[in-house]
């Protein structure tokens, strides 16, 4: 099964799925390997990018402005309120400064934007040179934070330090460090964790939450501002719908505010009902319980002959999937199947050991997964394995062009909303659009092999 074009050092990182399950023996969740050329971002860009969605913080990124544009307004994430997110700020440290010390560039950051702004709320990321120098960050921002009477919060995340799921873990902290000194008397609700509002799309479980009784006290971190993130601790129970990014922040919560959770997916019909029919009963609520079960089934019937009339476009047809987190890829081969679509080949950047297990127990034989897959990895699966199309990110986009089949993008840039039923609808559309365009069997005709 493995190719030349698959390193030595990877090959416990990829698996061809076998008669049984073998998931146990793959490795996962570990530092990129040198040389592999990673899709997987660095541990400032994890942090950042479940950060940057709270709309009314100020984003103070302490490094070369290299940095601060490469992450800048990176979310299709959409506010209801304040679009402050959208601004990003740096100190644009340079080589005198990586020989002095870049802790005066910072303060002086920090106050023109106390100064101008007044808010209530700066996050500061401390990036690869500072790890180096040695600047201390978490002083200017405690010193900071008395001067001004505002809340300005060091985050730890010099990229080298670890890879991308260590930055969620960085952005976890910090939240808890706001959360922290706050506890808000109980309310019935709860929180939706991992949630960045994609295109909307935490306004879309929102009101599947309001249709079915439940109350939503805040959501972390997708159109979230100071005041609804320092309210969640008076939540009854935490839902986790990005569980690679918020499941640390959720089990800190439990052990910290008492506040249980569950994981649940938004992706796909399926694990839409499942999901609120599943928060109904954590929250003991038989009537929503019911609602919940009568809302799914009604959407569910809408979408039927919509679903046929594509189905008979799709039937038979490979998928390749490649995103960030577990839950997205298990959802995705859901989707796959329910249109009669084979999933060939899978991978994501941060999935986890269970995640991995959950895949393989789904997926046909001679499926291969993959964990932080490289784009020569990628590329020689898809062709063997015969895909037609590719669901992933920016970054995969070009691959997928450059080998002549269709694409799906699934990724957080993205400006249509693909979560719940109406989901549904944008990613049969478009799945249906992309394999059927004409431009395919053209393109193939000059693709070499």
């Amino acid at each position: 099964m493995m190719n030349s074009i698959v390193l030595e050092e990877r090959k416990d990182f990829i698996l061809q799925k076998q008669e049984g399950c073998q998931g146990s023996s793959m490795r996962c969740d570990a530092n990129s390997i040198s040389g592999a050329v990673s899709q997987r971002a660095c541990v400032y860009c994890g942090a950042r990018v479940v950060l940057n969605p709270i709309t009314d913080a100020f984003h103070i990124v302490h490094g070369p402005i290299g940095c601060a544009s490469y992450t800048w307004d990176i979310r299709g994430s959409l506010s209801s309120g304040d679009d402050l997110y959208r601004n990003s700020f740096s100190t644009d440290l340079r080589e005198k400064d990586v020989i002095f010390g870049g802790e005066k560039k910072l303060t002086a950051a920090i106050e023109e934007i106390a100064k101008k702004y007044h808010p209530k709320l700066i996050f500061v990321y401390a990036t690869c040179i500072v790890g180096v120098i040695g600047d201390d960050v978490e002083a200017v921002c405690k010193s900071m934070s008395a001067k001004y009477k505002m809340r300005v919060i060091p985050v730890k995340s010099p990229g080298f330090s670890g890879n991308k799921s260590v930055g969620y873990k960085m952005a976890c902290n910090a939240i808890m460090e706001l959360m922290g000194p706050h506890r808000p008397e109980k309310k019935n609700g709860v929180n939706i964790l991992g949630d960045f509002n994609l295109a909307g799309e935490v306004w879309i479980v929102k009101d599947y939450l309001k249709k079915i009784g439940i109350p939503v006290i805040s959501t972390i971190t997708g159109d979230s501002n100071y005041e609804s993130l320092i309210n969640a601790p008076a939540a009854q129970l935490n839902i986790v719908q990005c569980a690679g990014s918020s499941t640390y922040l959720a089990t800190r919560m439990e052990e910290e505010m008492g506040i249980p959770y569950i994981k649940i997916s938004f992706y796909g019909i399926e694990d839409t009902i499942d999901s609120l029919v599943r928060i109904a009963e954590a929250m003991k609520e038989e009537a929503a319980r019911r609602k919940a079960v009568e809302f799914g089934e009604a959407e569910k019937a809408k979408l039927r002959n919509f679903l046929e009339s594509y189905r008979k476009n799709l039937v038979g047809k490979k998928a390749a999937i490649y995103v960030g987190g577990g839950f997205k890829a298990i959802s995705l081969i859901k989707q796959f199947h329910s249109l009669g679509m084979e999933t060939v080949v899978v991978g994501t950047q941060t999935g986890k050991k269970e995640d991995y297990e959950v895949i393989e127990s789904m997926v046909n034989e001679n499926t291969v997964i993959l964990d932080d897959a490289n784009p020569a990895e990628l590329e020689t699966f898809i062709r063997d394995k015969g895909a037609d199309i590719l669901v992933g990110g920016v970054k995969e986009r070009p691959l997928a062009y450059k080998l002549g089949i269709a694409f799906c993008d699934h990724n957080h840039e993205r400006k249509h909303p693909l979560c719940g039923f109406e989901g549904v609808v944008n990613f049969t559309k478009e799945i249906n659009l992309s394999l059927l365009s004409p431009v395919w069997k053209y393109i193939k005709q000059e693709v070499v092999v």
